[in-house]
């Protein structure tokens, strides 16, 4: 598969090229995500459907999702929060989230989840996820 480098959403990352052509057709759909620091700052971005939320984050610059293993789900530094209103919403953990929410700060059975792997769908506009204190 070839890559190209592509500016969606306000942010840089890598896309296939057939995600190119549907960029420049403007046919590609965004969800908004709210991504809510320790401290209670707002960040409310446009990520594009394809994406996880963890790229969402990485690729706009919230402080507070790490993401030292770039999305292999081999670390918890993406750990977040989802607010109740959308834990019933969001697609079951597979069991190695669940292994690696064991080494997460502060782990919620019911609301834990690691951002890398959330993939970004129009069912998720609306998401609202918040960070723990710190990331481990």
């Amino acid at each position: 598969m070839c890559l190209r480098l592509a500016k969606e959403a306000g942010a840089f990352y890598i896309a296939p090229v057939d995600r190119l052509k549907q960029i420049s057709k403007g046919t590609t759909n965004v969800a908004k995500i709210t991504y809510i620091e320790h401290g209670g700052k707002q960040h409310v971005v446009d990520v594009a459907n394809g994406l996880t939320v963890m790229e969402g984050a990485r690729d706009n610059n919230i402080p507070g999702i790490e993401a030292d293993c770039g999305g292999a789900c081999a670390c918890s530094t993406c750990h977040v929060y989802v607010d109740p209103s959308w834990t019933d919403k969001l697609p079951a953990k597979e069991d190695m989230e669940e292994d690696m929410l064991d080494f997460a700060y502060e782990p919620d059975p019911a609301r834990s989840r690691l951002t890398c792997q959330i993939k970004v769908t129009d069912a998720l506009d609306g998401l609202v996820v918040q960070m723990p204190e710190k990331q481990i």
